[in-house]
């Protein structure tokens, strides 16, 4: 590649490390009784003496914390430590009460996990480790002043570090987020990013393709959202790329990222692990991960839930998804259960009919009815009203009825429609819906006959392209038919009638 000078550029192989902090979910703070309650609006309420270091207060390990943090380093494969200590991580800033982070060091409780992305890609874990946030800073409009808010200082706060193992922004998005439904499916974190709950911070570096060395490291801290995380990588490989070009030398430094700007800009220059003066903290004992302790490490493991991979590789085999469908459910574990509740149901139904032999097509085929009202109509209703699946008035067993009224050709894809509405409004059952509103799809010949007859009288055009072979005139036909009844007639059998009286 060459500029228009003619100067050669060097194409540069990015290298991308993540940390990656969440608040977890907690009752009360790591080191004390303080609520953990990120929803608080009130500043400085759920504070302590121990949270805010007064002197001669002494920390208590919240035990959990330390369970979530145990059962994350299974969910990631990680090795769980025996042992594991905390540290006291120095520096001074407005929002540190105690002038130092209780952190952990050289002996966390999680090492070298990995997760794997959905191109195969394995990324590495470094380590996860357990530590205290800090309090939120928050500055006037008029610039003049910063007021601290200590609500969130010593909430437990997960750290993950992963190996360079990333090239990309896309590689470096999907690990955020697969790592986000990772904590949501334990239970360990809301990690809402947008709340402050999950925080990223990328570490790049740029060299040139085949270099033994990596090129000098820039941090970019603190991007509250997903797509925040692709753009400001993109942004700073280009702009790495442009400084190398130009034959200057990358800085080490930290840099934040200017949302309206979209651009990463410099903040300071990077701290080393010395400049911490990290030692263990005298206040904290030991912690031996042992059942005879309290921290049962097999009990612990086996709680562990079927987690996003797993789930998301037997949704697809199982109900034949394909992986956007999987990924909706992927996405939200509620409405994915209550996809698997209603599933369930329209199995209990087959049975309770005597179709319990059907075919596999069949199955198949009530399924895919299932997902695609599920997916499609039910999110749309939910949609409008902002709802959840846990808010609304459907059953999985009144759902599962209006599929199997679908699947009978009791009411018209039209009429489900209409069906399904009254259902999300009032949360009747579908049957008695039916009836009441008279929704009933026509599939009776004799009366269907008459009108067919009555709409080919009146279309002679239409009918004249059909006889001439124009497939399309017959859908017209059908169209006009539908129309005729309000959308109550079964459309397959109006097409079979329109050809014996077309031919």
């Amino acid at each position: 590649m060459q500029n228009q000078r003619g100067k050669r550029y060097m194409k540069y192989i990015p290298t991308i490390g993540l940390e990656i902090h969440a608040e977890l979910k907690t009752q009360t703070k790591m080191f004390c009784d303080s609520a953990n309650d990120p929803a608080e609006q009130h500043p400085n309420v759920n504070i302590c003496p121990v949270c805010m270091g007064h002197p001669g207060t002494l920390p208590v390990i919240n035990k959990q914390a330390v369970e979530f943090m145990i059962r994350v380093g299974y969910a990631l494969h990680c090795t769980v430590a025996d042992i594991a200590k905390f540290d006291r991580k120095n520096y001074f800033y407005p929002d540190l009460p105690k002038g130092y982070q209780i952190s952990q060091y050289d002996m966390p409780f999680c090492q070298e996990g990995y997760i794997d992305l959905a191109n195969g890609k394995r990324i590495r874990v470094q380590r996860v480790h357990l530590e205290e946030d800090t309090g939120r800073l928050q500055h006037t409009s008029d610039g003049k002043h910063s007021l601290v808010d200590f609500n969130r200082a010593g909430v437990p706060l997960m750290e993950l570090v992963t190996h360079p193992d990333i090239h990309n922004a896309e590689e470096a998005r999907e690990f955020a987020e697969e790592l986000q439904l990772i904590l949501r499916y334990l239970g360990a974190s809301d990690a809402e990013m947008e709340r402050g709950q999950m925080r990223v911070e990328v570490n790049l570096s740029l060299a040139p393709e085949g270099a033994e060395k990596l090129g000098t490291k820039v941090e970019v801290k603190n991007l509250n959202s997903f797509r925040t995380v692709e753009r400001a990588v993109a942004y700073e490989i280009e702009r790495q790329t442009q400084v190398l070009d130009s034959g200057e030398k990358v800085v080490q430094e930290t840099r934040g990222f200017d949302d309206a700007k979209q651009i990463t800009f410099s903040q300071r220059e990077k701290e080393e692990a010395h400049d911490y003066r990290y030692f263990p903290e005298p206040d904290l004992p030991l912690v031996y991960v042992a059942k005879e302790y309290g921290l049962d490490k097999d009990l612990l493991e086996s709680s562990i839930p079927e987690l996003p991979q797993a789930k998301r590789k037997r949704l697809k085999e199982q109900y034949k998804l394909d992986d956007s469908i999987a990924d909706i459910f992927i996405r939200d574990k509620m409405f994915a259960e209550y996809f698997e509740n209603v599933i369930s149901e329209v199995d209990a139904w087959e049975e309770s009919n005597g179709h319990d032999n059907e075919p596999q097509e069949v199955r198949t085929h009530l399924y895919s009815l299932a997902t695609n009202y599920l997916v499609n109509d039910l999110r749309a209703l939910m949609q409008q009203d902002a709802n959840v699946i846990t808010d609304i008035k459907i059953t999985p067993e009144d759902f599962a009825e209006f599929i199997s009224l679908l699947h009978q050709n009791v009411v018209s894809s039209r009429g489900a429609k209409d069906v399904l509405q009254k259902m999300y409004e009032i949360g009747d059952n579908p049957t008695d819906i039916v009836k009441q509103s008279g929704l009933a799809q026509m599939s009776n010949a004799n009366e269907l006959e008459e009108i067919v007859a009555k709409v080919i009288e009146a279309n002679e055009g239409p009918v004249a392209d059909y006889k001439k072979g124009k497939e399309t005139a017959l859908q017209f036909l059908v169209g006009q038919i539908m129309r005729e009844t309000k959308g109550k007639a079964n459309p397959q059998l109006v097409a079979e009638i329109l050809k014996e009286k077309l031919v």
